[in-house]
């Protein structure tokens, strides 16, 4: 009889992976969930490598806002009562998306052939694994349209977080580039001309104007290689940057950045908790809750830490102390999640801790950018006023002798 390769979770939430035999793959999937286990994935056994890029998430990334109105037009169809495959007969062929819309019609393929819809969807391996794991829930329930209408909400949550996020940081970063772009035109371009005209008229100069010009002068000569190797450096830094190691460095950086390296763990917390709070009240075990908000989170350095975080919860800890392990998290938060452990309301308190501290960064971002501009500015000022300095000194020197 053919072999399967079957990912499930049993009572306490703990994770298994084990080959069964079976005439079929709905045959063994149906045999373990008689037995009270939750069913993940079941794959041929020969097929076992090719779940690697479907458990990490893949590398592809898809367009958020369009599979966000995707999801709400399936969660309508789906609550008007018609079926999952019709669903996404209709949908398939009319998104705007290219990319999304040559999944969909993957994923359709899948469903007629017999698969259960979160197995289409991994399959990909481009989709969230917090949406894969919630559509699971969804149909090991039944409430495929209200597990949606949470992920949905999720999603809103984040991308309104996001998009706060971004528009804060525009305006400072145009002046960022402004400045910079305004000194390289000083440097390569003013001060060279000012040399020129020193040199013709055989002036004695400063040595402040003297220094101005020898680095204009040679920035001039070598702004095209200059160029080249900031953009070789570049490149070097993302390939770099995409090794296991490396994105841990990183994280470690960013998190020991002064102020903005705060900003940056809360803004994780929040993320965290949002992906916990949509799972356990999708009904996910805590442990496989745990796994699929590791697997969502941008952070390598967080990642490791909720992986920790997973096992201390398997030995029998609560969630509060093994985040409280990681020295990650911050104690608000755990003092938080360890009420709603108490209180038997952990999903809801999850939900608290994100709202608080998406809160919490959005005011600590406005307070940091606040600061940073009046800095550009002062620099800008200073550099401008040295610059000007340095190249008029010679001229009043002349206008003294004359």
């Amino acid at each position: 009889m053919p072999e399967f390769l079957l990912r499930y979770a049993d009572a306490r939430g703990e994770m298994h992976q084990q080959v069964a035999t079976a005439g079929t793959a709905d045959e063994a999937r149906e045999r373990f969930s008689q037995q009270g286990f939750l069913v993940y994935s079941v794959k041929p056994k020969g097929a076992i490598v090719s779940l690697a890029p479907a458990l990490t998430g893949g590398r592809k990334k898809l367009n958020v806002e369009k599979f966000l109105i995707f999801n709400q037009q399936f969660v309508t169809l789906v609550r008007a009562g018609l079926p999952i495959l019709k669903s996404l007969d209709l949908l398939a062929d009319r998104l705007t998306d290219p990319k999304l819309g040559r999944h969909i019609r993957a994923v359709r393929d899948e469903v007629k052939t017999g698969a259960l819809l979160s197995d289409a969807f991994r399959d990909q391996g481009v989709f969230p694994a917090v949406y894969v794991t919630s559509i699971l829930a969804g149909e090991k329930s039944g409430s495929l349209a209200e597990v949606l209408d949470r992920y949905i909400g999720y999603q809103k949550l984040a991308l309104a977080v996001k998009k706060k996020l971004i528009v804060s940081l525009i305006y400072p970063s145009l002046l960022l580039t402004m400045t910079l772009g305004l000194i390289v035109f000083l440097i390569t371009f003013v001060v060279p001309n000012f040399a020129q005209l020193y040199k013709s008229m055989e002036a004695k100069l400063p040595e402040l104007t003297l220094i101005l010009i020898a680095v204009g002068t040679t920035a001039r000569s070598y702004i095209l290689a200059g160029i080249l190797g900031l953009a070789a450096l570049v490149i070097a830094f993302r390939f770099w940057s995409r090794r296991e190691a490396a994105r841990a460095r990183l994280d470690r950086l960013k998190m020991r950045t002064p102020i903005l390296g705060e900003i940056w763990v809360k803004f994780h917390v929040a993320q965290l908790s949002r992906i916990l709070s949509t799972l356990l009240v999708g009904g996910i075990p805590l442990v496989q809750a745990l796994e699929t908000s590791a697997q969502s989170i941008g952070s390598k350095l967080l990642q490791n830490a909720l992986e920790r975080a997973q096992r201390l919860v398997k030995e029998g800890q609560s969630l509060s102390s093994a985040l409280a392990s990681t020295d990650i998290v911050p104690g608000l938060a755990v003092d938080m999640i360890e009420v709603g452990e108490s209180t038997g309301a952990l999903p809801s308190m999850l939900a608290s801790v994100s709202e608080f501290y998406e809160e919490d960064v959005n005011t600590r971002m406005v307070a940091a950018l606040s600061l940073i501009e009046p800095v550009i500015m002062i620099f800008l000022g200073v550099f401008v006023a040295f610059v000007l300095v340095s190249l008029y000194l010679p001229i009043f020197s002349l206008a003294e002798t004359m």
